[in-house]
């Protein structure tokens, strides 16, 4: 094949890829439009690990810059905001809904947590800027699009910063898998290499949930430096 044949080829994927990208956003747009005002009635059930994900950190580490991505209602980030009472938080989301309940719940902090709606697609800035970078049952709902994230994240982070992960990994019921599946999450395994490929483990486990029904992912690593 020649190379403008093999240029042209790469062009088409990169087009088909983006073109996936931009529906996917926009099929999570509009699920999140529909369950904005439900979420935190209806997720207790499902987001385990919500709180040990942040105690999982160093005890006595204290982050400056931190980001949530797909920060939706603003529950980790009001945690985030209250357990480091010295530190800038920043959340994006894809929703607006979501980030509307957002910042209702996080008012009284202020300036001190800001908020940002757009796809997590490419690092939030040309040099690195944040000290802790967190997602909470986020990254398994980015289908295209995970790999892109994890490598944004780690172009966010400065030398030492770190990454907090808890998040959805895997089940043994395709019935199950399926029907995540219409919600936009997967489960297949497939975010402990991600994460691992990119960054030094510090803290991995993984949990069963109702009995070994489906398992899911704690997730703290540090970049180089």
């Amino acid at each position: 094949m020649s190379g403008a044949g093999t240029a042209a080829g790469r062009r088409d994927r990169d087009a088909a890829g983006a073109a996936a990208s931009r529906s996917a956003d926009a099929a999570l747009e509009r699920y999140y439009r529909l369950h904005s005002r439900i979420y935190d009635l209806t997720r207790w059930s499902f987001l385990f690990g919500r709180r040990s994900v942040l105690d999982a950190l160093p005890r006595g580490w204290s982050p400056r810059e931190i980001l949530e991505v797909g920060c939706g209602t603003g529950a980790v980030l009001e945690r985030l905001a209250r357990r480091f009472p010295q530190a800038r938080v920043r959340g994006v989301d894809l929703s607006g809904e979501m980030l509307a309940v957002a910042r209702r719940r996080c008012a009284g902090f202020g300036s001190r947590v800001a908020l940002e709606q757009r796809a997590y697609a490419a690092p939030h800035g040309e040099a690195p800027q944040f000290d802790l970078v967190v997602a909470s049952y986020a990254l398994s709902m980015f289908n295209p699009g995970v790999e892109a994230a994890i490598k944004s994240a780690a172009a966010d982070l400065r030398p030492g910063g770190r990454i907090a992960i808890v998040d959805f990994h895997d089940s043994p019921l395709p019935w199950f898998r399926r029907w995540m599946a219409l919600n936009h999450v997967r489960l297949e395994g497939h975010l402990l290499p991600l994460l691992r490929a990119r960054f030094e483990p510090e803290v991995e486990r993984v949990s069963r949930a109702y009995g070994g029904g489906w398992r899911y992912a704690v997730f703290v690593g540090r970049v180089g430096g």
